[in-house]
């Protein structure tokens, strides 16, 4: 059991890195926003390139913290009889939904992006926009954060596994 636990700590300290080090896009974000109004609105100048290249920045930033927001429990959740459970019961329903549900949809878009991202830089496919900025890059991004995705899923039901175990509480 103790190999498992430093597995899944070992993963959750990994995408706790990642999610701390990709939340700084939104700094890149802001200060895109700010330049695209400054110039815009005060030097009458607006740039072809700033909307695109913002929105590319929060897809990275969308995608890449997804995996840290799993891990810190950030996403909604209606859990009206869950929560009446005893915690061997959740372990055996988080289980479960994780089997079911949450591990073949990431592993399905994991693959498929996969083959996208790689066709995507095979072509060194470009946006059809005036800017034309590369896109194979930020789609080589969906193919990562799915693989993180994966590794916080591993370490979840790893932490419930534990739970059904030792009969105690997950080291969440």
């Amino acid at each position: 059991m103790n190999a498992l636990k430093k597995i899944s700590k070992f993963l959750d300290n990994t995408n706790d890195w990642v999610g701390k080090v990709s939340s700084w896009s939104v700094i890149v974000m802001m200060l895109l926003v700010v330049y695209e109004v400054v110039s815009r609105r005060i030097f009458n100048s607006p740039t072809i390139w700033t909307f695109e290249v913002t929105t590319m920045v929060f897809g990275f930033h969308f995608m890449m913290v997804s995996a840290y927001g799993v891990l810190h429990k950030v996403m909604v959740s209606v859990d009206m009889l869950y929560e009446k459970f005893s915690a061997k019961k959740q372990a055996i329903l988080d289980l479960i939904t994780y089997t079911i549900f949450f591990m073949p949809f990431v592993i399905g878009v994991l693959y498929g992006s996969s083959k996208f991202a790689w066709i995507s830089w095979l072509q060194k496919e470009v946006s059809w926009t005036a800017f034309a900025p590369p896109l194979y890059p930020f789609k080589a991004i969906i193919p990562v954060a799915f693989f993180f995705l994966l590794l916080q899923g591993i370490s979840e039901m790893i932490k419930r596994i534990v739970v059904l175990a030792e009969g105690e509480k997950s080291h969440d």
